[in-house]
């Protein structure tokens, strides 16, 4: 797997700003669903293009916008049901993010490309892509922002639906994380706080999930905590909270985040 090339390879930052916002969707590929039954009255849409994805993204993008990181699921990256057309890049575009990236974990040809994005107004120092235990078609993206032992770490992740599984992938994502004091892991991650292999991933690598009683699934009537924005103690959260967006089955959850001094320089860039 490797990384889409964002489109901007000039820098004019060297430091992050001391508070920023973070925002993680499952945007469904782009197909809003507002009802159970839509998933099959309107499941043609996850195989076949139509026009009311292009609007729907649209309005999506004017949302992201807002924000200075976002963590994408459900991605695709052009292929049949998309119009060929790479929802990451397009969102960036569209949005105004000068850095974009995507991850493709089920790569099925001109039928559909399952992916990962991830939009960003300041330009990583490294991005690694992993491929998670378990279920095929589920992976990570690990992004630095520094090269010193104080840097952000960001991941963004897509877990799996199977407790099994989802426990493999959330040790092997602190196997990652762990010894970096200022961490973000964010994305759907398939299970609520309450859950055992959560409650033990945030206990072990030293987490908090500020925003763990409100629900973002499903979008029209949210009454289960999957997605998550989560953070390492040394890090201040200002605010975070799940969005009442519905233009997916699931609902988009920011964050405000205060950085301390030593997390925020970039490093020097060649181009």
């Amino acid at each position: 797997m490797t990384a889409s090339p964002d489109k901007d390879v000039n820098n004019h930052h060297n430091v992050l700003p001391r508070r920023f916002h973070l925002l993680s969707y499952n945007i469904q590929v782009g197909v809003d669903t507002c009802r159970y039954h839509e998933y099959v009255t309107k499941g043609w849409k996850h195989v076949l293009p139509h026009r009311e994805r292009m609007v729907n993204l649209n309005r999506m993008s004017a949302m992201l916008s807002q924000f200075d990181m976002v963590g994408l699921q459900e991605v695709d990256a052009g292929s049949l049901r998309s119009g060929f057309v790479d929802i990451t890049e397009y969102l960036a575009h569209r949005a105004g993010f000068p850095h974009w990236y995507r991850q493709i974990n089920r790569n099925i040809g001109v039928i559909a490309r399952h992916s990962n994005g991830f939009l960003s107004r300041f330009r990583p120092s490294k991005i690694t892509h992993h491929k998670l235990p378990g279920s095929p078609g589920r992976g990570a993206m690990l992004f630095e922002f520094g090269t010193h032992d104080e840097a952000l770490l960001l991941c963004s992740a897509h877990l799996a639906l199977g407790r099994r599984a989802r426990a493999k992938q959330l040790m092997f994502l602190g196997e990652l994380l762990k010894n970096r004091p200022h961490v973000v892991l964010m994305g759907d991650l398939n299970v609520g706080c309450e859950a055992p292999e959560m409650r033990s991933f945030i206990q072990t690598y030293d987490m908090s999930e500020p925003a763990c009683t409100q629900p973002t699934f499903p979008s029209w009537r949210p009454v289960k905590k999957i997605d998550h924005i989560l953070v390492s103690q040394k890090l201040q959260v200002i605010s975070s909270k799940v969005l009442d967006y519905p233009l997916s089955d699931h609902l988009p959850i920011s964050m405000e985040l205060e950085l301390p001094d030593s997390a925020r320089h970039l490093g020097d860039y060649r181009t």
